[in-house]
């Protein structure tokens, strides 16, 4: 089954699988986390499609995800590596991490869904995505569903540990000021503590001439980001007299 489809085409599966560094032990685990319901609808085998395997590969996205985030953030509260993989876990997401490795061109489709655009579509791709991990799980287990998780999220993952509250801190309250006044909020570094390979800096923002907040981090930009969400938190130029 690897190596077509029931839609009068064939699809050869060997590129993707050099694309995801992961051959398959089981073709037809392959073919069925590539099979859309509406081609299983159109073939009369409603029971081959990739809905199993996407509710399956979502508990193990789920896992390698979290445990990621909690072994690279330690620093973390609940709240904030609930909300990173949130993030990463979103459909948006998944149907970037589908794009990513070209999963789109592998997707078997019935002709109406084709013919509606079905392929580049958002819940298409990240259900394929989730099915294709659930089918590593089965075909091998977590460890390469581990690592082909983390070879395609593992940027991702390092870009948005960056900025622990939604969105973009810094973009946010710069938006948020000059709403008020035309003055864009200043960043400076006022302090910088630990050995070399372990240094904390602390980072202030002010506008107007006023301090707003500070906040600490691994890096300057972390430490800014998060003297930026602390003033979204504390609203001081609501204060004017504080």
């Amino acid at each position: 089954m690897a190596g077509g489809d029931w839609n009068d085409r064939t699809i050869p599966m060997e590129p993707l699988e050099s694309r995801i560094q992961y051959k398959f032990r089981n073709p037809l685990l392959l073919a069925e986390a590539l099979t859309h319901p509406s081609l299983a609808y159109e073939s009369l085998r409603p029971h081959f499609d990739n809905q199993r395997l996407e509710f399956l590969g979502d508990a193990v996205l789920q896992l390698v995800i979290t445990e990621e985030l909690f072994a690279r953030f330690p620093e973390f509260s609940e709240g904030q590596l609930t909300m990173l993989r949130s993030q990463l876990v979103s459909r948006k997401a998944l149907a970037r991490f589908a794009g990513m490795i070209g999963l789109g061109d592998y997707v078997l489709l019935g002709r109406g869904e084709e013919a509606s655009g079905g392929r580049r579509r958002h819940s298409t791709l990240a259900d394929a995505f989730e099915a294709l991990v659930g089918a590593i799980y089965l075909d091998s287990g977590v460890p390469p569903a581990r690592e082909l998780l983390l070879r395609i999220c593992g940027g991702e993952i390092a870009a948005i540990g960056n900025s622990p509250v939604d969105r973009n801190p810094k973009g946010e309250l710069q938006e948020k000021l000059q709403a008020i006044r035309p003055e864009a909020p200043v960043y400076r570094i006022i302090a910088e503590t630990g050995p070399d390979h372990r240094r904390v800096f602390q980072a202030e923002v002010s506008w107007c001439g006023r301090q707003l907040a500070v906040g600490k981090g691994k890096s300057k930009k972390e430490a800014e980001i998060r003297a930026a969400a602390e003033a979204i938190r504390a609203r001081p130029w609501e204060n004017p007299a504080a």
